[in-house]
């Protein structure tokens, strides 16, 4: 009884230090990140933020975020902030799943799948 009461806290210690590690990383990256843009555009003129262009598309996509993140872009590291803040609750998520499975628990662990499975699908491709 006791250990079962026991590996129900480690379980629950290691979801709540997965959300603070992952949203403080997240933040830190989105950071750095965004001074970093600061100071390399601090000589630039503005964009005229009053005309709406489609820009870019390469920060709109996993593989283009994380080529930007590779060739040093400093939008690319604050848009890989934004990535690691969204796959936070995720990783909360499946870590229910397996908390669940190892307490054997069909219900909610068939409810914590439907919402994974919703989640997944909705961020790749926006069903939902």
């Amino acid at each position: 009884m006791e250990s079962s009461s026991n590996s129900k806290n480690n379980m629950n210690a290691l979801i709540g230090n997965t959300l603070r590690i992952g949203v403080f990383t997240a933040c830190l990256i989105a950071l750095i990140g965004g001074i970093w843009y600061l100071v390399a555009s601090s000589d630039s003129t503005l964009p005229d933020y009053s005309v709406f262009r489609k820009g870019d598309i390469s920060y709109t996509t996993f593989e283009g975020i994380f080529k930007s993140v590779l060739s040093c872009s400093a939008v690319g590291w604050v848009q890989l902030g934004v990535i690691v803040l969204m796959l936070t609750p995720v990783m909360r998520v499946m870590l229910s799943l397996v908390d669940f499975s190892i307490q054997r628990d069909w219900l909610y662990v068939v409810i914590t799948g439907i919402v994974l499975f919703v989640i997944i699908m909705n961020s790749l491709v926006g069903v939902g």
